[in-house]
């Protein structure tokens, strides 16, 4: 039978964020979101525990966000996409676009029958809708942009003959190797979530003496930063924050959802690699994340987080030196490693 179409916008709960000593219903509706995911919380009902910071500390872990065990407004909104399952509800275009893993599930499917969707970001915008559109229409069925049931049960009758090929990551890769293994002419979006818009500058200055043509955006909420960028048609993306106290360097690139950014994952890695040998240090290699500047940026993107807070500041015209050395070698010989 037909499915009953779930809400398209979950509304979140009052008092976030919730962290440890939390009570009452919203923290019984977090502890019944996580145990829906498999995460299990002992001994705790209604009350946000040892437990339930254990478990959000895992869900965020898996989803590519920063794990803190505190639920905000991302690890909330993470948890209410998580919750959805093709045929849950009715997929289309619309503003804002309607996100989930049931999307991300619709773009992987597409992808494997070969209809490009895009990136598979779990967001359902144009490319989603074109390759739906593309697929409705070779399936005989009414083109109208809207998986509904007669959608869904196709996609699931059909299975792909081939190997899967992440095509976003594929296009990424490809534009790259056909662009000048230089920096100049590129336009380079730095971002900056407050207070280090002098360091940004001093960026600047290194990426134009490579005639780059770069662009700073300050703003404290990440999805508008990313819009930003877009907005600006940046060929590349790098926010910039400071890591906590004692920690080093980190940089982290898109990759859940079982697509990578090979690009982003690329300049990270260069990025930490100038930055240790300029004195920085480093916690760990690169790693794949979910966070909004990441995911909702359309080009190859990378948060970086220099550290320890007294380097990036007593020591900026070295950090900002590196950055730019890593941006050079990065765009002097991008590769085509998909794995």
């Amino acid at each position: 039978r037909h499915p009953t179409y779930a809400a398209s916008v979950a509304v979140g709960p009052t008092g976030l964020p919730l962290a440890l000593g939390a009570t009452g219903p919203a923290v019984a509706d977090l502890q019944r979101r996580l145990l829906a995911q498999g995460l299990p919380i002992a001994g705790e009902h209604d009350a946000f525990g040892p437990a339930t910071e254990a478990a959000v500390r895992l869900f965020q872990t898996r989803r590519g966000l920063l794990v803190d065990g505190v639920c905000g407004r991302q690890t909330w909104s993470s948890l209410v996409e998580a919750g959805y399952r093709l045929g849950d509800r009715l997929l289309y275009m619309r503003t804002p676009y309607l996100r989930g893993d049931d999307v991300a599930d619709l773009q992987r499917r597409l992808a494997a029958l070969g209809f490009d969707a895009g990136r598979i970001d779990g967001m359902f915008g144009t490319d989603t809708d074109r390759a739906l559109r593309s697929f409705q229409r070779n399936a005989g069925l009414s083109v109208d942009g809207k998986c509904g049931f007669k959608s869904v049960t196709s996609l699931q009758r059909l299975r792909s003959k081939g190997p899967e090929v992440d095509q976003a990551a594929l296009r990424e890769s490809t534009r790259l190797l056909g662009s000048p293994a230089t920096l100049a002419g590129r336009r380079i979006a730095l971002g900056e979530f407050g207070g280090l818009g002098a360091f940004l500058r001093e960026l600047q200055r290194v990426l134009a003496d490579q005639t780059a043509i770069v662009t700073l955006l300050s703003h404290p909420d990440a999805s508008i930063l990313a819009g930003q960028a877009n907005a600006m048609g940046a060929d590349v993306f790098i926010t910039v924050a400071l890591a906590t106290a004692g920690r080093g360097c980190r940089a982290a690139y898109w990759g859940p959802h079982g697509s990578v950014s090979p690009a982003g994952r690329r300049l990270a890695g260069l990025l930490l690699d100038e930055l240790s040998t300029s004195g920085a240090g480093t916690d760990g290699p690169p790693v794949p994340m979910a966070t909004p500047t990441l995911r909702e940026s359309r080009m190859p993107a990378v948060s970086l987080e220099l550290g320890p807070p007294r380097f990036a500041v007593e020591q900026a015209s070295v950090a900002a030196a590196a950055i730019g050395r890593g941006l050079a070698r990065w765009v002097d010989g991008p590769c085509l490693d998909l794995t």
